[in-house]
């Protein structure tokens, strides 16, 4: 029979994921109609980009997933609004993973905090925070870093798969979610407490400097390259030995991946990485 730490585990992880307790509004919040629209208007929002490359938004999007059309745009705006998703956009994979991490970091005595970078609603560093209470650490910090008023604006000079991706956003508000919103999901489970901290601000402006010493956790769900980037570079070197990073939108066909790519190549970085999903990767970082 399954302990008390693993039952509250597996069923903080239900809540979380809305297998228990789903959210009340089903119904779409954005028309098919206004989704063509939108992908129509991207087309000529950023045309002086796609042109030159012979690409429309869907071609482009294509590229990196399977074929883009309105219908998808559709059903990932309905499965990203705060409204008809449960706390956590992450599925039952993801959360098992986070816990098997966090856990293995405390087993093999891994020093350092948990962090997670764009948390949305909470519900990943809420897990973080269950599963040190659950194993009774109270010397080790979850911090959650967002900036809680959406996600920034990307240069399509620069990354054009990242701005035409924010601009179909905007229905979401760019995903914000207010700071108060976010504590009331930790103060529903019972876990806003000394032991979280928040970083909040954008992450070029709180990562370099936040005052955390060491790290054996880390998860990135930044989606962005520059976000990315920010996170790895402010926070890989302090990832001790043994620490995992986990990457949220690796298999998105966004910025985060050529962020991590590069990243991992400039470092010298080969430790394997292993699929969670379609959409997230970890690692490893080796013991020397």
């Amino acid at each position: 029979m399954p302990d008390a730490t693993t039952l509250y585990l597996d069923l903080l992880k239900q809540c979380l994921c809305g297998a228990i307790n789903p959210p009340g509004r089903r119904e779409p919040i954005v028309s098919h109609a206004r989704c063509a629209a939108m992908i129509r208007n991207a087309n000529d929002a950023f045309g002086r980009y796609l042109t030159p490359m012979g690409h429309t938004v869907e071609m482009l999007l294509s590229q990196r997933t399977s074929i883009f059309t309105s219908g998808m745009l559709h059903a990932g705006l309905h499965g990203m609004h705060r409204e008809t998703t449960p706390d956590t956009m992450s599925d039952l994979a993801s959360l098992d993973n986070l816990q098997a991490c966090v856990e293995s970091a405390i087993r093999d005595e891994v020093p350092g905090d948990l962090i997670e970078t764009g948390i949305w609603k909470g519900g990943m560093p809420v897990l973080m925070r269950a599963i040190l209470k659950a194993h009774g650490i109270a010397d080790r910090t979850v911090w959650a870093a967002d900036s809680f008023m959406g996600m920034p604006k990307p240069d399509p000079a620069t990354n054009l798969l990242d701005a035409i991706w924010h601009f179909m956003l905007e229905p979401l508000d760019g995903l914000k979610i207010p700071r108060d919103y976010v504590e009331g999901i930790f103060s529903k489970y019972g876990l806003l407490d000394d032991q979280v901290r928040f970083l909040e601000g954008w992450f070029s402006d709180t990562l370099p400097i936040a005052p955390i010493r060491k790290l054996a956790v880390m998860r990135l769900d930044g989606d962005w390259y520059e976000s990315t980037r920010t996170a790895i570079e402010s926070l890989y070197p302090k990832l001790s030995p043994g620490g995992f990073i986990i990457v949220d939108d690796y298999g998105l066909p966004l910025g985060c991946r050529d962020a991590i790519d590069e990243y991992r190549h400039c470092n010298g970085i080969d430790a394997p990485i292993h699929w969670v999903n379609h959409q997230v990767i970890f690692w490893r970082k080796p013991l020397h």
